[in-house]
């Protein structure tokens, strides 16, 4: 019996949360996925019922599952809180905690929705990359950090600090990840100025000759941005520390025309993870049925795949998202003129209808 934890967390999180949970009991009615659903707090919801963005019931919980799937968090209603308590605070310290090094965004283009981008269709056509993404380092975990003042004004640090094995272990999952893929790592730094990024590129290239069925090549990561707006499709596998893969997956997510339809997975050494749509917390479209929950629906795929190792329920996920939007529904985010228009729910439970249609 596989064991899920459930954080709904902020937002419109308990919405898109709420139909990956309809497709979830689908999967056990209809090919007999054997699963146990717990839920916890997170974020914004967990500090007002508890305090704290993360009480430790809800660690335990995440600790004692097989995976974890979560909504999103935060909030304007959270922004004045100290930095310490604030609900960000308590996605870091459960990804810390369960020692999830490890994100992969995906950023993949529909077809049916290439034209909802900014960038031309055929800049798009067949876009299908993974960003690889360093998680527990850098500069958002690394001492000392702090505000203090200097001299009569108030200064600010932060501390972009990586070792040798963060990096290696990081590489290493991409490599294996682009084995799988067409066989091509390109590693993001800074190398040109930062001493975290020349250690950084030093240890992807002894880690390479490991793997000398895949291509590797390197960026600086603001030529990075710029390719990846100018050329996408050149990309297979990209693997940069925090910083840089934070603002790189975010880039990638506006290829694909709407945020809402990314998923990402963050795992750990032995590919136990923690699963969640990338377009955040959305606290303007809350509660009002409008948000899109294909990216929370295509996280729980993931999960199926990467934690699970469920690939064929993942892609009878996948293939019920596809057929989907082949029939014409599109929420609000991704809705040229002319298209239908569907509630979240609508498209939750169009996916499920799909999903009952699917043979394994």
């Amino acid at each position: 019996m596989v064991k899920l934890l459930i954080l709904p967390g902020d937002g419109v999180g308990p919405e898109v949360i709420a139909e990956a949970v309809k497709v979830i009991e689908a999967l056990k009615r209809r090919h007999g996925f054997a699963c146990e659903l717990d839920y916890g707090l997170i974020g914004g919801a967990a500090i007002d019922a508890c305090g704290v963005p993360l009480p430790d019931e809800t660690l335990s919980k995440a600790q004692a599952v097989d995976a974890v799937l979560m909504g999103a968090v935060g909030g304007p209603k959270w922004d004045q809180m100290p930095r310490e308590i604030r609900p960000e605070r308590g996605l870091l310290k459960i990804r810390s905690a369960l020692g999830l090094y490890a994100n992969l965004r995906p950023c993949f283009c529909f077809n049916e929705l290439a034209a909802a981008s900014t960038l031309r269709p055929e800049v798009l056509q067949g876009l299908d990359l993974l960003i690889v993404r360093e998680l527990t380092g850098g500069i958002y975990y690394g001492q000392p950090r702090g505000i203090v003042q200097e001299g009569g004004v108030r200064v600010g640090f932060n501390t972009e600090r990586y070792s040798e094995p963060e990096i290696e272990r990081i590489a290493r999952t991409a490599f294996d990840l682009a084995r799988l893929r067409k066989k091509h790592v390109c590693s993001v730094d800074k190398a040109n100025v930062l001493e975290s990024s020349q250690l950084w590129r030093e240890v992807v290239e002894r880690v390479a000759p490991s793997y000398p069925d895949v291509e590797l090549s390197h960026l600086y990561v603001d030529n990075a941005a710029m390719q990846l707006v100018r050329a996408p499709r050149q990309f297979d596998v990209l693997v940069t520390g925090n910083l840089f893969g934070d603002i790189l997956s975010d880039i990638g997510a506006q290829l694909t025309g709407s945020i809402g339809m990314l998923p990402s997975a963050s795992l750990d050494a032995q590919g136990r993870g923690l699963y969640e749509p990338v377009h955040g917390s959305a606290p303007d479209i809350a509660g009002r049925g409008i948000a899109n929950p294909l990216a929370t629906i295509l996280s729980l795929a993931m999960l199926l795949r990467y934690s699970l190792r469920a690939v064929k329920l993942a892609g009878t996920v996948e293939r019920s998202v596809k057929q989907s939007l082949a029939s014409g529904l599109r929420t609000a985010d991704i809705a040229r003129p002319g298209e239908r228009v569907v509630s979240t729910s609508e498209m939750g439970t169009a996916v499920v209808e799909r999903l009952y249609e699917q043979e394994i």
